[in-house]
């Protein structure tokens, strides 16, 4: 079997043969860039991964969280698998809980369900859930598939219910988990492979 080229796949999920590949998922700290480097000397995520780019792998981010927001941001040299996860027609969910302010009239969730009216066209999200309310601020998780800027924050403002905290807490099969802040792991192979899978890989 040829690792470079071969196709290997377990009851239908594709195994990772290529020792080369590397799958990482970093719990990216709130205040910190979703870059490499940063000219402002601001805290980034190349920080956290200096020595494996030291060591002479070129890692490079999937998607972005602004500086803001936290969570889940999937680091990898497997440049299809990256792409294929960026790309809007593969329609990869993301899932997220926000902090908003104010306590959410009914009705809210089928509002962003159904989809609202944006600067640059409508925008929807797959599911809603109010999870807590607690001093004025209540506590949402939300899935979508729309990579566009900001998106979140901008249908959460469009409802009248800015956001105080954003995490992003999955992409596709992949899960934080009780991952701390700031820290770095080496994705399982069934992740890796869900991930394949979530692409058509």
């Amino acid at each position: 079997m040829d690792p470079e080229n071969a196709v290997v796949r377990v009851d239908g999920v594709r195994v990772v043969v290529n020792k080369d590949l590397v799958h990482l998922v970093l719990n990216k700290p709130r205040g910190w860039q979703s870059t490499m480097s940063d000219d402002l000397g601001r805290p980034c995520v190349g920080d956290i991964v200096s020595e494996r780019v030291a060591a002479g792998q070129r890692l490079f981010h999937v998607g972005r969280l602004d500086a803001d927001t936290e969570g889940l941001l999937l680091l990898t040299n497997d440049g299809e698998l990256a792409h294929r996860l960026m790309h809007p027609s593969y329609e990869v969910t993301k899932t997220y809980l926000a902090t908003v302010k104010g306590v959410l009239p009914r009705g809210i969730g089928k509002q962003l369900r159904a989809g609202v009216e944006l600067d640059d066209g409508p925008a929807k999200v797959d599911s809603f859930a109010l999870l807590q309310v607690n001093e004025g601020q209540s506590l949402v998780r939300l899935e979508l598939h729309e990579g566009r800027k900001h998106i979140v924050r901008r249908l959460l403002d469009a409802v009248g219910h800015p956001v105080i905290r954003l995490v992003r807490t999955d992409i596709g099969p992949v899960a934080l988990g009780d991952q701390r802040p700031g820290t770095l792991r080496v994705l399982g192979r069934k992740e890796v492979g869900g991930l394949y899978q979530a692409v058509g890989l």
